[in-house]
């Protein structure tokens, strides 16, 4: 392996699980409040733009840490809605 695909290999890595430290520390305390949704919405796209791309060019690897990626950043966009959600309905009441 020469240094391009190491380069490439870490990089698509870090990216990926980058979400992660956020969504265990809104899975453990349940605070998303100030994490803006929108930001993950436009994020979303991006990425599933990305995968489109890779299956455009045939590019696995593109694809599958897009893949991953968006949906780790999925799962932290479902979690900032549904506690929207939810804190909208418990005022309701």
């Amino acid at each position: 392996m020469d240094l391009d695909q190491t380069i490439g290999i870490l990089a698509s890595i870090f990216t990926t699980v980058a979400v992660l430290p956020q969504i265990i520390k809104a899975i453990r305390t349940g605070k998303v409040q100030d994490v803006s949704p929108w930001m993950y919405i436009i994020l979303c796209l991006g990425v599933a733009l990305w995968v489109v791309y890779g299956i455009l060019k045939h590019d696995w690897p593109i694809i599958t840490c897009n893949a991953i990626s968006l949906i780790f950043n999925g799962i932290m966009l479902y979690i900032l809605i549904s506690s929207r959600l939810n804190k909208n309905v418990s005022t309701s009441k």
